[in-house]
């Protein structure tokens, strides 16, 4: 058996142009504004990625490039003039920030209804209380996928390999809300292969390559894989061993073209929740 290929691209790509036909219906153009702190080079081509994508659904995009050098002091005053401004219904502060910099209380100055990375004490809480709140992007995007091959998930197991406040814990609270039994692991779980073979949907997110081994599926599961890691010959892999555990999956993801397109996709979604909710 050779498992289906999840296919983020297309996936993600009907939903930008869902994205697009519900703006270009609105009195106003959504906007979205990313603060960009230093020249990380994979931040700068996300950036680049969102902004992009951004304009391309019909959305203002609003940049705001800070240098490496930046106080928090400063930081927080951009975030709280983009909280006052009207034409801003998005403010996505970029990861990771320099290392002198502490991002929490930068992303909790975010006022919680243009946190639309989902980040905020208040959205967590909503999250977790099972109420309507702004979802982290790749957890979100992550469920689409799953929902992509199988709508109804009642009854079946979860495992979620990885447990970040970016990824881990709000993919459980998404999986819990669908009705499976989730278990959160991490790297110090004890007989962790053992643990996802009994597993019908297996979410990898360690950042680790191709950690999660073939014999770690069971037969038919849905694979989805979180993780890039760059390789030395710069190609992209995910923590799953994707070759070999394309034979014993029902359906998977690849990587790149699986996960990461949508995380794009679903901050689109987002920032049209948020303008929307906005008088």
């Amino acid at each position: 058996m050779t498992a289906q290929i999840i296919d983020g691209k297309a996936i993600a790509a009907g939903l930008r142009a869902k994205v697009a036909a519900d703006a270009s219906g609105m009195s106003r153009k959504p906007g979205l504004a990313v603060i960009l702190v230093g020249n990380n080079p994979a931040s700068e081509v996300y950036v680049k990625n969102k902004i992009r994508a951004t304009t391309d659904a019909g959305l203002n995009s609003i940049e705001h490039r800070l240098p490496e050098t930046a106080a928090a002091s400063e930081i927080a005053l951009l975030i709280d003039a983009l909280n006052e401004d009207n034409d801003v219904d998005g403010i996505l502060l970029q990861l990771p920030l320099p290392a002198h910099l502490d991002a929490d209380p930068l992303i909790q100055r975010i006022a919680p209804e243009k946190d639309v990375d989902g980040l905020t004490i208040a959205n967590v809480g909503k999250l977790v209380a099972g109420l309507d709140g702004l979802v982290p992007c790749t957890p979100q995007g992550s469920l689409l996928l799953i929902k992509s091959v199988k709508q109804d998930l009642t009854g079946l197991n979860a495992v979620v390999i990885g447990r970040s406040l970016l990824f881990g814990k709000p993919m459980a609270q998404l999986l819990l809300a669908e009705n499976c039994t989730v278990t959160t692991a991490h790297s110090k779980t004890r007989n962790l292969a053992e643990v996802c073979r009994n597993t019908d949907i297996l979410v990898a997110a360690v950042g680790r390559t191709e950690m999660v081994k073939a014999d770690w599926i069971k037969p038919g599961a849905i694979v989805i894989d979180v993780g890039i890691n760059r390789q030395d010959n710069g190609k992209l892999k995910g923590d799953v061993d994707f070759d070999a555990a394309k034979e014993i999956a029902g359906y998977i993801t690849p990587v790149p073209g699986g996960v990461g397109p949508m995380t794009i996709a679903c901050l689109l979604v987002n920032t049209l929740k948020s303008a929307k909710a906005r008088p």
